[in-house]
């Protein structure tokens, strides 16, 4: 009987041979990365922001230590300093500006309040559906004036009211992850090369050669992004300051730059046209009203189809798949679900192409398919 028994292997241990041990072994290794997840997890957001900034910004960084004497100390003090004008300057220059202007900017409300509000537009009536209610509410508004609207509003304003107590509650929360941030970046630009190294081992660890091309890939991707993001941004805001300009509305300028930091955080350029049509509506000015609003409604929506293309010359993706990565993404995660949609779908992608297709001769078939 002992000679009909199987031979056993050498290389087995009593470990191997015990599944219990083998599952127990598994259980504690993932309540460990579960443990170091929840560690970590208030510095998730700012560790990847930083990561989005060091990666579009890393060839910025190379450029300014050549001209400094080839010293990365320098440059990364300089990186650090162009990171905080970009967000400290415009809110800077947005107090000095009401500060300064503050008497006439109260004398322009005053005017407003004292102005009655003018007929409504000749077109306002033939809207479908909601041109009669629109007439009526507008009637209203004409009838109570200033002082009656705001009574109008009274009721609507406690919901409001618990928004800004909120929002003026994270601000220092946002002001710690601000720094965080730029923490987060200073450490990867000094150490830029060994992450970099220590990123393609693992990518290589983890799926061999197709491991570093994706990890190309996200890097790729996370530079589209921005510049589709940065260079929208930069277009809707200055039409939005022409339409601001041409229609007459005061502090057109510094309401450019406030445009231009709502659409790289992409809360929507809305938030300063609407009540600037309803002031060049309230002046008197039914026509350029008009002619404003259809101008705000199209600068708006400018971003839907011109971030996607502009993401799609850096990525080399379907166009599709980038515009539901960055829609997608918003939703989902907010601001940062920009930069992490369509990296996350651009991968899952190629993985899908390349598992379906694992020839090489199917792999330049879905080269090609990603160049359409």
């Amino acid at each position: 009987m002992h000679l009909m028994q199987p031979p056993r292997d050498s290389h087995d241990s009593p470990v191997e041979r015990d599944p219990t041990r083998a599952l127990l072994a598994a259980l504690c290794i993932g309540a460990l990365v579960v443990a170091a997840f929840w560690i970590v997890r208030p510095f998730i957001a700012a560790a990847i922001w930083a990561i989005m900034i060091v990666v579009v910004t890393w060839p910025t960084l190379l450029r300014m230590q050549r001209r400094l004497w080839n010293r990365r100390s320098a440059a990364i003090a300089v990186m650090m300093v162009i990171l905080l004008l970009l967000f400290v300057a415009p809110l800077t220059l947005a107090v000095v500006v009401i500060t300064q202007n503050a008497g006439e900017i109260i004398d322009l409300a005053r005017s407003i309040a004292n102005r009655p509000l003018p007929a409504p537009p000749d077109w306002l009536p033939g809207l479908p559906f909601v041109g009669g209610k629109l007439v009526s509410a507008w009637a209203d508004a004409r009838a109570a004036g200033f002082e009656g609207l705001g009574a109008l509003i009274v009721p609507y304003t406690g919901g409001l009211t618990a928004w800004f107590v909120r929002e003026a509650g994270s601000v220092g929360y946002l002001i710690i992850q601000f720094l965080l941030t730029l923490a987060f970046a200073a450490f990867l630009y000094a150490y830029g090369e060994l992450f970099a190294a220590a990123s393609v081992k693992f990518a290589n660890r983890v799926g061999g050669k197709n491991g570093e091309d994706l990890l190309q890939l996200a890097g790729n991707s996370v530079r589209g992004v921005a510049l589709g993001v940065g260079l929208t941004a930069a277009i809707q805001s200055a039409l939005g300051g022409i339409g601001l300009a041409v229609a007459g509305v005061p502090f057109a300028g510094l309401l450019t730059a406030l445009l231009f930091m709502l659409c790289i955080t992409q809360i929507g350029m809305l938030v300063v046209l609407v009540p600037a049509v309803v002031w060049v509506y309230w002046s008197g000015h039914p026509v350029t009203g008009t002619v404003l609003l259809v101008w705000s409604l199209v600068a708006s929506v400018l971003d839907t189809f011109l971030r996607p293309i502009l993401v799609r010359r850096s990525a080399r993706l379907p166009l599709l798949l980038i515009f539901v990565g960055v829609i997608g993404g918003l939703v989902a995660f907010g601001a940062i679900g920009i930069f992490v949609g369509p990296v996350v779908l651009a991968v899952a992608y190629t993985l899908f192409v390349a598992w379906i297709e694992p020839s090489p001769r199917a792999n330049a078939a879905a080269e090609i398919v990603t160049k359409l």
